[in-house]
């Protein structure tokens, strides 16, 4: 029988205290106890980068991660990117951008994204190819993706009012 561990973690700017076994993942305590469905699971092996959230502000594959090693920390979900009934600018660049078709790959490319021009602002084409290589999209073959992050960064270097994730 497995002895749970008690863990307290905040998970977009929300303290939760949750009994868990030492082996479950991050994604699937994410979903599965919290039920935030919006981080996804692909692959199991960190390969695809669905499962991608920040942990204290930076970005991990949730999929690679255990829960009890998140003890005390922050999490940003997709559904924590931006305020309440507002899209994110990298939220809004994705979906003028066209950054998106079945949608499988697109929380953890939009995160991806975030940590990405959290480092670096103003990415060049080549940039935002490197810094998105860890997460595979099996539709688009990623023009628009990467016209969707060039357009994020625009629209985050012209607002003053960029949201941030809770805890970064």
């Amino acid at each position: 029988m497995t002895t749970k561990r008690s863990i307290t973690v905040t998970v977009n700017g929300q303290k939760h205290q949750s009994e868990v076994e030492p082996r479950t993942l991050l994604v699937h305590y994410l979903r599965e106890t919290l039920d935030l469905t919006g981080t996804h699971i692909g692959c199991n092996t960190s390969q695809c980068g669905a499962c991608v959230v920040l942990v204290n502000g930076e970005a991990v594959k949730s999929c690679t991660v255990l829960a009890v090693q998140v003890d005390g920390g922050e999490v940003t979900t997709i559904e924590g990117l931006a305020p309440e009934d507002k899209l994110h600018p990298i939220q809004e660049g994705f979906w003028e951008k066209h950054g998106l078709q079945c949608g499988f790959c697109t929380p953890g490319m939009i995160m991806a994204s975030y940590q990405l021009l959290k480092n670096n602002p103003h990415p060049t084409e080549a940039e935002i190819r490197r810094g998105l290589e860890g997460n595979i999209c099996r539709c688009t073959g990623y023009q628009n993706i990467v016209r969707a992050v060039q357009d994020a960064a625009e629209r985050m270097s012209t607002s003053a009012e960029t949201p941030v994730p809770a805890g970064d």
